[in-house]
């Protein structure tokens, strides 16, 4: 069995208070990779009854201010919050069912994409999102080829 992660520690690292909304979000972001804010929410009021949306909305805006947390949104998507922090990875999303799963870089380090003028710009991070279909999706759709 794993450990328990230490919320509260890495809350305190990034000199924010380990309050109990903060630490309940964390544990939400990292339970649920690639949750909406409303997934969060409704994870989060499981342990905490009382807490309100706005102080979910506030707690997110912290943990991405103090990179504990990755917020993304693909192209036509709401927010989407991940612990998977400061490696530079990408995503891939499902065109027909919406499901978001993590790439790892191909080439080199971060920046592992590296464009042909920067325009003295100093680059440290690239941020990718691959389309495609998902493979439950693909196994869901009919057969074009039976129908020659």
């Amino acid at each position: 069995m794993s450990p328990t992660p230490d919320y509260a520690g890495r809350l305190r690292e990034a000199d924010l208070r380990a309050t109990r909304p903060r630490v309940a979000v964390m544990g939400a972001v990292h339970a649920l990779p690639h949750a909406d804010t409303e997934t969060i929410f409704s994870s989060v009021r499981l342990e905490l009854p009382d807490v309100s949306r706005q102080a979910v909305y506030d707690v997110l805006h912290a943990l991405t201010a103090a990179r504990l947390v990755r917020r993304i949104q693909p192209a036509g998507f709401v927010a989407r919050y991940e612990a998977r922090v400061g490696d530079n990875h990408h995503h891939v999303v499902c065109r027909s069912c919406g499901i978001i799963a993590d790439v790892d870089c191909t080439v080199g380090e971060a920046p592992c994409l590296t464009p042909a003028d920067p325009n003295g710009f100093h680059l440290d991070e690239a941020e990718v999102v691959f389309w495609g279909t998902c493979p439950n999706c693909l196994t869901a759709q009919p057969d074009s080829s039976a129908s020659t």
